[in-house]
């Protein structure tokens, strides 16, 4: 796992990786749910800024049929999206699944409904003029790899019949779920590889207010070498989860990382060392509450230049909030232009394929560019970006040289880190598409 001193060499090779290379070298396809569309239009969409926009979501039921309306796919829906995307010049994938969806999957591929779920989708898809299959099935368990694997070949070989070919590709948890294998993901992924066009991992969602765990960000990119004392486990990450399909076999340049444009607020709680939870890494003996506002919510809401500091060993924003009274301290965390830009980076320095955001209308700022969105624009169209980015966070209100933690556990200016305890299993709960 890197350390901090590692941290310092990556990032300033990273962000040197290909100065002269042409934009987008790497996908960035983003998740555009059905509901959001009354208040974020296709037309308001930059579509510049992504490869591939995936329209979320049909969902399967047990008998192998499709639910078209549970996340608004209506019939205006599509063609606004799809209309606009083509004549912008992107693909446009329809997501089948999203969390709680594995008791549709597990009816829907069944021997007896298989094929008639196949060809439900592909027919949704040709109607649709949709340019591929997004899978989210969720959660996937090791005992759903038969099915899963006969549902990737099916519909595999049934995209391959169009006359221009259609992509598949899939949503997958950072980790695996409670109880299962640690490599039990990563090793499906790598078996079935080849017929996937893209394989985007949820880094997201690495954290809650579980039994035995700390306080910790929402999609850190390093693991900023905090294990969970009295164990050897080190808390979850990008890296980590990465780390973990590529050794088990996945081609990186099969694999994007996913890039939340939502956080995690955590209020409250005691025992913390500040009372109520107002930093990273802190145990606790009544627990927080956790809610996920949106990248614009957070702004609107929670953000003062005062709260906000950047975790240099997780590569990490977040906002330190400490009111009198441990019930109004607050730990914000949250990907801003800065963490999007070292996700960018990350990316490129092992080859990855690129990128995926859930989702686009979270940072939606109607009438002018959507700050995250606009951020990752710039990253890659300019490996470099560092002088574009700090034009792009003192433009929408974030520090241009943002305070800073030291990474061991002590007071570094105005933050300090907690201790923690062990989580109780190797794995981390699910992360969310869709919720």
């Amino acid at each position: 796992m890197p350390r901090p001193v590692f941290l310092l060499l990556f990032l300033a090779c990273a962000l040197a990786v290909c100065p002269g290379a042409a934009a987008f070298e790497l996908w960035c396809a983003g998740y555009y749910p059905g509901w959001e569309q009354a208040g974020m239009p296709a037309s308001e969409f930059d579509f510049s800024a992504l490869t591939h926009v995936v329209h979320f979501a049909v969902r399967p039921n047990t008998n192998g049929t499709l639910n078209r309306t549970a996340d608004s796919l209506s019939e205006s829906n599509v063609v606004d999206l799809v209309s606009h995307a083509h004549r912008a010049g992107r693909k446009v994938l329809v997501c089948v699944g999203g969390t709680g969806s594995a008791t549709g999957f597990r009816g829907a591929t069944t021997p007896g409904n298989l094929s008639q779920f196949v060809a439900g989708l592909t027919n949704f898809l040709a109607t649709a003029g949709y340019d591929g299959v997004d899978l989210d099935w969720e959660p996937l368990l090791a005992t759903d790899a038969p099915a899963f694997t006969n549902l990737v070949v099916g519909l595999r070989t049934a995209l391959d019949g169009f006359p221009q070919r259609k992509l598949l590709t899939a949503a997958v948890s950072a980790y695996p779920p409670y109880g299962d294998p640690v490599s039990s993901h990563a090793a499906l992924f790598a078996s079935l590889q080849d017929k996937f066009d893209q394989i985007n991992v949820m880094t997201y969602d690495l954290s809650g207010p579980y039994d035995g765990w700390v306080t910790w960000y929402n999609s850190p990119l390093f693991d900023g070498g905090f294990f969970f004392p009295e164990t050897s486990r080190v808390v979850p990450s990008v890296n980590g989860s990465l780390t973990n399909f590529l050794q088990n076999g996945v081609k990186a340049g099969k694999l994007g990382i996913g890039i939340p444009f939502y956080g995690y607020a955590w209020t409250g709680g005691a025992g913390a060392s500040t009372g109520g939870v107002a930093l990273p890494r802190q145990a606790w003996k009544s627990a927080p509450t956790v809610t996920m506002p949106s990248f614009s919510a957070i702004m609107a809401d929670y953000y003062q230049p005062r709260y906000y500091a950047w975790d240099p060993v997780a590569q990490a924003a977040y906002l330190s909030i400490s009111n009198s009274d441990s019930q109004g301290k607050m730990f914000v965390t949250f990907d801003d232009a800065r963490s999007c830009q070292a996700k960018i980076a990350y990316a490129r320095s092992l080859g990855l394929g690129g990128v995926m955001i859930w989702e686009l209308a979270l940072d939606h700022q109607p009438g002018r560019p959507d700050p995250l969105l606009q951020a990752i624009k710039d990253a890659l169209a300019v490996p470099t970006g560092t002088s574009s980015l700090n034009q792009h966070e003192s433009h929408f209100g974030l520090p241009g040289s943002a305070e800073t933690t030291d990474g061991q556990g002590d007071p570094a200016t105005t933050n300090q880190m907690g201790g923690g305890l062990a989580p109780t299993n190797n794995a981390v709960p699910p992360a969310r598409t869709g919720s």
